[in-house]
């Protein structure tokens, strides 16, 4: 089983959080331990910015095992139907969102996204099983 990774999740064990942060490296470790943990593009720079430097962001995603995975055709295209969903809903957002790109790219890629969802990702993407770390 092939997990896609969110931000908050690694910021979350990067950064130790008192909150979430051992619940997110148990689920973390359980998602390694089930098949493989894969990151786009955007997890990769958010992630990345809260380090020093990218060699030292590289290293610490290399320990943890989260294989690097691009966005393609699919995925990007797939963010734009997303998109246009949540505009018609009503959406105030005027410019594409990173949370859009991760969700697609989850859907294209893996089987499931391990995230602190507050149900964005259900709610624009109804078929990617998420795994939240924070409920429990």
């Amino acid at each position: 089983m092939i997990t896609a990774v969110d931000t908050s999740v690694l910021l979350d064990v990067f950064g130790a959080d008192p909150t979430y942060g051992a619940r997110s490296a148990d689920a973390l470790r359980r998602c390694i331990d089930e098949g493989g943990v894969i990151a786009c593009d955007i997890v990769y720079a958010e992630t990345g910015a809260s380090f020093p430097n990218p060699t030292t962001a590289q290293n610490a995603l290399s320990r943890l095992r989260i294989d690097f995975s691009p966005l393609d055709v699919s995925a990007s295209l797939a963010t734009g139907t997303a998109w246009k969903r949540y505009r018609r809903a009503g959406g105030a957002r005027t410019r594409m969102i990173a949370d859009f790109l991760i969700g697609a790219h989850a859907s294209a890629n893996a089987d499931r996204l391990l995230t602190r969802d507050r149900g964005f990702y259900r709610r624009y993407f109804e078929d990617l099983p998420v795994l939240d770390p924070s409920e429990g």
